[in-house]
């Protein structure tokens, strides 16, 4: 497999990691507690131990990792496309993020994210003349 191929697989696992955990998440709060994220109530949670189920709710999806990590699977799709291997600091860190969420947070589809941090590094060690 080409590195860019790899790339291109690992950019496609982390854009539907970061469209599954926003689009699931929204689905299963947004219903009970999208009104309140836009009539002020989410201005004045300052004490996260005392935070209504809205504003959790709000953390859960639209501020979650899940926007984020879809704007890296697109990126990473984008550099692929452009013949571009990414840094071995973003595996890196996908890898260390994922380890430390995954250890406090318990059982989840997260170290599937492990799948792409792993075509990362190694579309790192194939010679540049197979990423055209």
């Amino acid at each position: 497999m080409t590195g860019r191929r790899m790339t291109l697989w690992a950019g496609v696992i982390i854009t539907l990691g970061g469209i599954g955990h926003t689009v699931g998440s929204l689905v299963e709060t947004a219903p009970t507690h999208l009104g309140s994220w836009f009539d002020g109530h989410l201005w004045d949670q300052y004490d996260y131990a005392e935070w209504s189920d809205s504003a959790a709710g709000f953390w859960y999806s639209a501020l979650s990792f899940g926007p984020p990590l879809l704007l890296v699977g697109v990126l990473v799709l984008w550099m692929a496309r452009n013949g571009i291997t990414p840094p071995a600091f973003l595996a890196v860190a996908l890898v260390g993020w994922v380890v430390i969420t995954f250890v406090a947070s318990g059982p989840s589809p997260l170290p599937i994210l492990l799948i792409p941090a792993g075509l990362l590094l190694a579309a790192r060690r194939v010679p540049v003349d197979q990423h055209a």
